[in-house]
């Protein structure tokens, strides 16, 4: 029931852990979408790589995504033009564009339920953000639509539309790709040092690393402790509710998210920061019964999400003092195109090649941004609660989440089960007593 209808729906294969040291050129440590994308553009270019993942390929949060592909991230481009200019908006407009554009000609020969699908971000009540959006777009060349959602079950003020974008299978995609990569499953990276990493089956040497976990695992380089913060949020697959014709998602933090797949409409929403309260599956489920009285729950999963400062991922060199390790991590709930830009941007970078989008990603860039300091206040108050259960990776105070039977840390977003096994990173081993 709490396994996605992807996981539910598709055939990963499996890959044999590492035997003994080894030697490469470019060692992707996580398999994730990104890290498996990364591996496959990667391989693509003739460069000697090696990908290992502590445990099955795609095994966490790409199997519990909505899976839109899209450059249509919330109403982002009206931020990014007041808080970056135009340039780098369009720079980000252009990044995801091209990667929304990669999907399309990789899946033509895949059998992934990829489908254009347009696109719509709605408000319940602010018309003037959607107008912004608007305006904003118009400014960076881009001719979005307003729209009306008749489709939805609520009244809104409107949407800004993107014709033409996708959705698909994403462990369908998953499994197309990552046929003949070099690839190690149940294969744990223990300690990572200058051109070396330490793993539960041997050592890897490679002059370049890339750290596609998710949450970046070095605590001492990079700050991306207080440079990240997770969000949890969760989705229903309801079996006879009705078709809405596109991907719909709120403006607003809390809002909902709508898409079909098949024969199930995906209602997304009931978010928080990872270990806050929020409505979880059953401010969804409330919402299903007085909308879809007829519709039946087929699945019901929940997603964590890395958000950055900026609302733009980090992609690039881990920090300005480790050569040759690079990171990849931030996708603020878009990480199906993300990580597809992310992987077009690491494999230009790693073949010293300069990528139009390399200063736009960088995570270099400036942390002078207001959630920097909800950030630190969010660790500060996390160190201070004196409470049991803590936090192995940094020694935050864990909160229970009775909806998930897991304890989770405000902090950064670790998560254990009720048995103390470790379900979500950046923690890195199981919490021996909860």
């Amino acid at each position: 029931m709490e396994d996605s209808i992807w996981r539910q729906t598709a055939d990963l294969p499996r890959f044999d852990p590492l035997d003994g040291d080894l030697k490469t050129d470019v060692l992707i440590i996580g398999g994730g979408l990104a890290g498996l994308l990364c591996a496959y553009q990667l391989d693509r270019a003739g460069v000697d790589y090696a990908l290992v993942e502590a445990d099955r390929l795609c095994g966490g949060v790409t199997g519990n995504t909505t899976a839109k592909v899209t450059f249509q991230h919330g109403l982002i481009y009206s931020r990014l033009l007041r808080e970056f200019g135009p340039e780098r908006a369009r720079l980000y407009l252009e990044a995801n564009r091209e990667a929304l554009e990669r999907y399309r000609e990789l899946c033509r020969e895949i059998d992934c339920a990829f489908e254009e699908q347009d696109s719509y971000v709605y408000s319940l009540t602010d018309r003037r953000k959607l107008d912004r959006e608007m305006e904003a777009l118009e400014r960076l060349g881009f001719q979005a639509e307003w729209a009306e959602t008749p489709a939805l079950p609520l009244p809104t003020a409107g949407a800004v539309k993107f014709p033409k974008q996708a959705q698909f299978h994403p462990l369908k995609f998953a499994a197309a790709i990552a046929k003949g990569l070099r690839i190690y499953e149940h294969t744990k990276v223990l300690e990572l040092g200058p051109g070396t990493a330490v793993t539960n089956h041997g050592t890897v040497t490679a002059e370049n690393i890339i750290v596609a976990t998710h949450f970046p695992m070095l605590n001492k380089h990079g700050g991306y402790f207080l440079k990240l913060y997770q969000q949890r949020s969760y989705v229903l697959a309801l079996e006879n509710a009705p078709e809405v014709g596109g991907m719909y998602v709120d403006q607003g933090e809390k809002g909902l998210s709508f898409r079909n797949y098949e024969g199930f409409l995906l209602l997304g929403g009931g978010g928080s920061r990872t270990g806050k309260k929020g409505g979880g599956w059953r401010e969804l489920e409330d919402f299903a019964r007085r909308h879809y009285p007829q519709a039946r729950i087929a699945a019901r999963w929940a997603a964590q999400d890395c958000m950055t400062l900026d609302g733009v991922p980090y992609v690039g060199p881990y920090s300005k003092g480790t050569e040759g390790l690079y990171v990849v991590t931030g996708f603020n709930k878009w990480g199906m195109t993300s990580s597809m830009a992310a992987a077009l941007v690491l494999t230009d970078l790693i073949r010293g090649k300069e990528n139009p989008y390399g200063s736009l990603f960088a995570p270099s860039r400036s942390v002078l941004r207001p959630q920097l300091a909800a950030n630190a206040w969010e660790s500060a108050m996390g160190l201070l609660t004196p409470t049991a259960p803590r936090c192995p990776h940094m020694g935050c105070a864990l909160k229970y989440n009775a909806q998930e039977h897991s304890w989770d840390c405000p902090c950064h977003g670790s998560r254990f089960g009720e048995d103390g096994r470790l379900i979500d990173n950046p923690a890195t081993d199981d919490k021996k007593h909860l």
